[in-house]
C-alpha cells in the first residue's frame, strides 16, 4: 500500500496519504462497478478534514426549584462562548439519577406542564415502590430519569448553540424539593 504514492523530493509519503489515495481508488472502482453505494460515497475522501480539534469543558451547578423544569440554555451558551469554538458539538451531561435533561419547547409553558403531568402518571408516587429510603418521591424520580436522558448533544454553529426557534435546554427535576444539580458541559470542535 505504501507504494501507491510515489515519493516526492526524496521524502517517502506517509502511510496516511497512501491510505487516502487507496480509499480514492476503491471508491472510484465501486462506483464504476455500479455497486449501488450512491452519490454520497462518490468523492467521500474529499470530505475528510485533517485539522487539530480543540475541546473545552466546564462544570456548571444549577439550583432547581423542585419538581419541574429549569431552563439552562443561557448557562450552557455561556460555556460555549467561553470555549471560543465556532463549529463544534456541545455535550451536556447531568451527574444525577433523579433529574434529567430535555430539549423542549420554550414558548408555551403548558407544554412543560403537560409533559410533567404525563411523566407523573407513568411513575406515580402512589405506586408501592420498594426503594423509598429518601422519601416517597425518590424512586418515582429514578424511574422518570430512566425514561428521559442524562445527556444532550447540540451542534454549535458560529459560536452559538444551534437550537431551533422554539427550543430550549432544560434540567427536568424529578424530586419534589429543590436540589443543586451538576452539569458537565463539554464543547469539542474548531
Amino acid at each position: 500500500m505504501r507504494e501507491a504514492i510515489a515519493p516526492r523530493d526524496g521524502v517517502e509519503p506517509s502511510l496516511e496519504a497512501a491510505e487516502l489515495e487507496s480509499a480514492k481508488r476503491r471508491t472510484t472502482r465501486r462506483m464504476a462497478a455500479g455497486s449501488g453505494l450512491g452519490s454520497w460515497h462518490a468523492g467521500a475522501y474529499d470530505r475528510i478534514v485533517r485539522r487539530k480539534l480543540s475541546a473545552y469543558q466546564e462544570v456548571v451547578e444549577i439550583r432547581s426549584s423542585g419538581r419541574g423544569f429549569t431552563n439552562v440554555t443561557r448557562a450552557v451558551q455561556a460555556v460555549v462562548a467561553k470555549s471560543g469554538l465556532k463549529t463544534a458539538l456541545c455535550t451536556v451531561f447531568i451527574q444525577h439519577t433523579s433529574a434529567s435533561l430535555v430539549i423542549q419547547e420554550n414558548a408555551d409553558p403548558n407544554v412543560l406542564r403537560d409533559l410533567g403531568e404525563w411523566l407523573a402518571e407513568l411513575a406515580p408516587e402512589s405506586r408501592p415502590w420498594i426503594h423509598d429510603d429518601e422519601g416517597p418521591d425518590d424512586m418515582p424520580a429514578h424511574a422518570r430519569s430512566a425514561i428521559t436522558k442524562t445527556s444532550e448533544t447540540i451542534p454549535v454553529t458560529d459560536g452559538r448553540l444551534a437550537l431551533g426557534t422554539w427550543q430550549a435546554l432544560y434540567v427536568f427535576e424529578h424530586r419534589a424539593h429543590p436540589h443543586t444539580r451538576t452539569l458537565v458541559v463539554h464543547v469539542a470542535g474548531d
